[in-house]
């Protein structure tokens, strides 16, 4: 059978028996819980032990009346809060004025009428269990104002005294609201110098493009992990530093809490060991490949077949640390600007063709089928660089491609700017813009291959130094992990872009995107 609890839980003290049989039968009736005494001091024991959710009390009793009653009611807390009803046969204004200013909260008289009493009742409860609600709310609110006021605390003490320079800064128009004294340090400004100011009134010599660009990735990410660019103090120097973003709201505003890690002498101790590291080796290597070569020539005499194959093993395993050391010391050369781009007018189709005929070979022993659509554009190029680049997709989609896979070759004109991972970077219409001058051409070039595909967690990374996809390619294709990363060099420095797409076990395209035109 189902369960009824009781609407509430009423507490009558009443010294006349009959008042108490006519209350208690009235109220349980009506679905409450009844519980009657007709001592004061009973009254009291019960009330501290079960508080009740009201109280009907009689006044003239033996003993203990009951104005002595509600004031012990009042004086305890755990009884201070129930409401109290006076119900008695006096009807003297001063009776009443009495009954309320030791805590009751309505009085009725005797001879009582059974509606009357229901609906004072009721109305008494209702407003208790809103006071009870809105106590409770406010309890609440009171432990939320605590605890974002020590999360306040703690961020204001985190932020103050971190050793890594943290700026914040409004997303609308990239102004700093504030910066820890860490970023003060860095910078050489003044805090009264950077609050209200950009980074490009600042000239601190982080892009805005580049920033806009990572702010508008952290609406689908929301956060941009060591993002590297140059930051230039108020002195003029300049340090290679690594940005982390993350949005956050500070005072119904939405802003960017930006921190900077200075990796400059990181940055100068791994070039200069890299350089050294790879001179050093390059010589003794190229003495090592060279003893392998008359080996192999069998000038030094025959050798067995087990003897011919351990050859074959190092001379191969010497040709990928070879080209692993090229790798690094072109990649380092183009970060610090040693080799410049040699531009000239040079075609696309012709370099499509070329960069087909280089990796044709390489196809053909993998049995992969190359498919090139060259399309006659001029470019403005180091023609060199751009074949670097597309030999080395190229060589890449092979790799990755099954036996009996295709690989596509193409590129079509466009015009407006780059479309880079499915997100428009300021497409141009020339329909929107009657009065704007006509955009410039580009060229997008992509490289399409059926292989395993790139997972979405690699995407971003893949164009990294010493990145690829599994650990094991290194050794199971031979690449260094260093060749998308000489890609993008050579791309960026023709103020291109390049990017990827891909659908795991459906295969990769690359895109390349250049300003068309001489």
């Amino acid at each position: 059978m189902p369960t009824h609890f009781p609407k509430a839980d009423i507490l009558v003290i009443d010294d006349t028996p009959d008042n108490l049989n006519l209350l208690s039968a009235m109220l349980t009736e009506q679905g409450y819980k009844v519980r009657s005494v007709t001592k004061g001091s009973t009254g009291l024991r019960g009330a501290q032990v079960v508080p009740p959710d009201l109280i009907l009390l009689d006044i003239n009793m033996p003993e203990m009346n009951g104005y002595e009653v509600c004031q012990q009611l009042k004086a305890s807390d755990r009884t201070h809060d129930i409401p109290v009803i006076f119900i008695s046969a006096l009807e003297d204004i001063l009776d009443k004025v009495k009954a309320f200013s030791v805590g009751g909260v309505d009085y009725i008289t005797k001879p009582f009428h059974l509606e009357e009493v229901l609906a004072r009742i009721e109305t008494h409860l209702t407003i208790r269990n809103l006071q009870k609600r809105l106590q409770e709310q406010n309890l609440q609110l009171q432990q939320e104002i605590r605890e974002r006021r020590q999360a306040q605390e703690k961020f204001t003490k985190a932020f103050r005294s971190s050793p890594a320079p943290i700026a914040i800064t409004t997303v609308a128009d990239g102004r700093f609201v504030d910066v820890n004294p860490s970023f003060l340090r860095l910078s050489g400004y003044s805090c009264q110098e950077i609050i209200g100011h950009t980074a490009a009134e600042l000239k601190l010599g982080i892009e805005p493009e580049i920033y806009n660009q990572a702010v508008a990735g952290l609406r689908e990410t929301g956060t941009l992990v060591n993002q590297e660019c140059e930051f230039r103090t108020k002195s003029g120097e300049t340090r290679a530093v690594l940005i982390c973003i993350e949005l956050i709201e500070l005072d119904g505003v939405e802003c960017t809490l930006n921190i900077i890690t200075d990796i400059t002498e990181r940055k100068r101790l791994e070039n200069e060991f890299i350089s050294l590291v790879s001179h050093e080796l390059k010589t003794p290597l190229t003495s090592m490949m060279g003893a392998l070569d008359i080996l192999s020539a069998g000038q030094l005499g025959d050798l067995t077949d087990q003897g011919r194959r351990v050859l074959s093993i190092a001379t191969t395993n010497a040709e990928r640390l070879l080209r692993l050391i090229n790798d690094i010391l072109d990649l380092e050369r183009m970060k610090s600007g040693k080799i410049t781009m040699q531009k000239a007018k040079c075609n696309a189709a012709v370099l499509m063709i070329q960069a087909t005929e280089v990796m044709q070979g390489m196809a053909d022993q993998a049995s992969v089928t190359l498919v090139t659509h060259p399309l006659p554009v001029d470019l403005w190029a180091d023609g060199d660089r751009l074949l670097q680049t597309l030999t080395n997709l190229l060589s890449n989609a092979i790799k990755f491609s099954e036996p009996g896979g295709t690989v596509w070759l193409s590129a079509e004109l466009k015009t407006g700017e780059a479309k880079v991972g499915n997100r428009d970077r300021r497409t141009v219409d020339a329909q929107s813009h009657e009065d704007a001058p006509p955009p410039s051409p580009s060229l997008l070039i992509t490289v399409k291959d059926q292989g395993r595909g790139i997972p979405a967690d690699k995407l971003q990374t893949i164009f990294e130094r010493f990145q690829q996809v599994d650990a094991s390619d290194s050794r199971q294709k031979g690449g260094t992990g260093l060749g998308l990363a000489i890609c993008r060099n050579i791309v960026e420095q023709h103020d291109g872009k390049i990017w990827v797409e891909s659908v795991p076990g459906e295969g990769s395209t690359f895109y390349v995107w250049l300003p068309a035109g001489s």
